[in-house]
């Protein structure tokens, strides 16, 4: 099976009506779980004023969807519903391959940034680069089971991605 385009958008309300800052939703998640974590895609910079894409990168580092897909993998642990799961894709990609209605479809839409919705299991997420052609080299932005047990979170430009809790809880990693 694939992941199959949302003709509605409103499986995303508790991403879009998530009262914070547009730069932690992006980079975070929304908030209020009891715990976060980052995945780093490529090392850290190590010197100051190092770019991330100079970061030095063994030839044999697992791409960041192979990064994302463990990550999933191992967050079906932590869901019932691994079965009914949600993934945004940017609307920014290049050669993004999906259908004209898709693109003509309704969007997740949070300040600075747009998604189009998907839907399927976390097993279907292993046809993620046969669906999005080239695209399906980046994760998605945002995936999440219907439960909302948890909520992987990859903005465009950072390295990394994670989640973090609200102002008003102490901060875990």
């Amino acid at each position: 099976m694939t992941l199959k385009f949302c003709n509605g958008v409103s499986a995303a309300d508790w991403i879009v009506q998530a009262h914070i800052p547009w730069e932690q939703l992006v980079n975070f998640g929304p908030p209020d779980f009891p715990a976060y974590a980052r995945l780093r895609f490529i090392p850290d910079p190590t010197k100051p004023g190092q770019a991330e894409a100079d970061a030095n990168v063994a030839e044999d580092h697992p791409s960041d969807i192979t990064q994302t897909r463990r990550a999933l993998e191992h967050l079906r642990r932590f869901t019932s519903t691994p079965e009914d799961c949600y993934f945004c894709v940017w609307e920014g990609y290049g050669d993004l391959n999906v259908p004209p209605s898709v693109l003509d479809g309704p969007m997740v839409t949070i300040p600075h940034r747009r998604y189009f919705l998907f839907h399927g299991s976390l097993t279907d997420f292993g046809s993620w680069e046969e669906t999005f052609g080239s695209v399906g080299d980046f994760p998605p932005a945002f995936a999440w089971p219907a439960g909302h047990s948890w909520c992987f979170t990859r903005d465009v430009d950072p390295h990394w991605a994670g989640t973090e809790p609200s102002k008003q809880r102490s901060r875990h990693s």
